[in-house]
């Protein structure tokens, strides 16, 4: 049930994220963009909480006016100098508020046009990162097309991993998702998914690398490069701070294949993880 649960789970998360091709660049510059967009609203909201605040206090300054205004018929016993003075004062007490308010609104004004211009700047980054990937997935499928196929499956796939090898990933995928669609029934199409899975695990895209040992890990139990993928899906786990499935991965790879080199490596990570383990007791 646990190793089910373990091929289950990079299945899963795949759809919960961006498509590939868009990488994880498109989800961090989205993410900066977002941050600053939410500061400008946030001091907006402060603003305008500064505005209703000074508001009551104009009122109550009218209405101080107003009062002072009415008592010059009945304030005899005090001289007109003195209304005077305290009548001016409130004047200027009120000048300054709506003073105070102007400046608010000018402040609010521009904070909303900056907003808008953000976003204005959110949906042309957007449109131009859709512009850049689209750009390069035509490139590498312009690149691929120009590459000579080899007729022998063996040697196609050879293709697609000197490909991957020089670091050249996108024309790598394009050819291991070629020689999926054209032997999908043949025992190498394990490598080809292991080498699709590799060319994400490099870029650091961690969620599509999952997607392909998954699929190894489900489809190709028995497969040469089964043990490496329970390796790499372990390195993926952690990588997106997932330590309870980073460890099941390892130790999944040491029951299920005990001789092989990379249980060796998993029986060495094991130890060090008690160890850690030990030592927080």
């Amino acid at each position: 049930m646990r190793r089910l649960a373990l091929i289950a789970l990079p299945l899963a998360i795949s759809g919960c994220f961006y498509p590939a091709s868009r990488g994880r660049t498109l989800e961090s510059r989205l993410e900066r963009i977002d941050t600053t967009q939410a500061q400008l609203q946030e001091e907006i909201k402060r603003t305008r909480e500064q505005l209703d605040a000074t508001l009551p206090r104009i009122d109550e300054k009218i209405a101080e006016v107003s009062k002072a205004l009415q008592s010059l018929d009945t304030a005899s016993r005090r001289s007109g100098a003195d209304i005077g003075i305290q009548l001016q004062k409130t004047v200027e007490d009120l000048a300054q508020l709506r003073g105070q308010v102007e400046t608010y609104l000018h402040k609010i004004g521009e904070l909303e046009s900056a907003l808008a211009r953000a976003s204005e700047d959110t949906d042309k980054r957007l449109l131009a990162l859709k512009g850049e990937e689209a750009l390069k997935e035509a490139e590498a499928r312009k690149k691929a097309e120009e590459l000579k196929r080899p007729t022998d499956k063996k040697e196609f796939l050879a293709l697609a991993q000197s490909k991957a090898k020089a670091g050249d990933m996108t024309v790598a995928r394009q050819l291991y998702n070629e020689f999926i669609k054209k032997w999908p029934k043949d025992a190498l199409v394990a490598d080809a998914h292991f080498g699709l899975g590799e060319s994400y695990f490099t870029e650091d895209k961690c969620r599509e690398a999952l997607f392909e040992y998954g699929k190894l890990l489900q489809e190709y139990p028995k497969a040469e490069a089964t043990p490496g993928a329970y390796l790499r899906s372990s390195e993926c786990f952690k990588k997106l701070k997932m330590q309870e499935e980073s460890r099941l991965a390892l130790e999944e790879l040491v029951k299920g294949y005990p001789k092989s080199e990379a249980a060796k490596t998993a029986k060495s990570r094991l130890a060090e993880l008690d160890k850690a383990k030990k030592g927080k007791k």
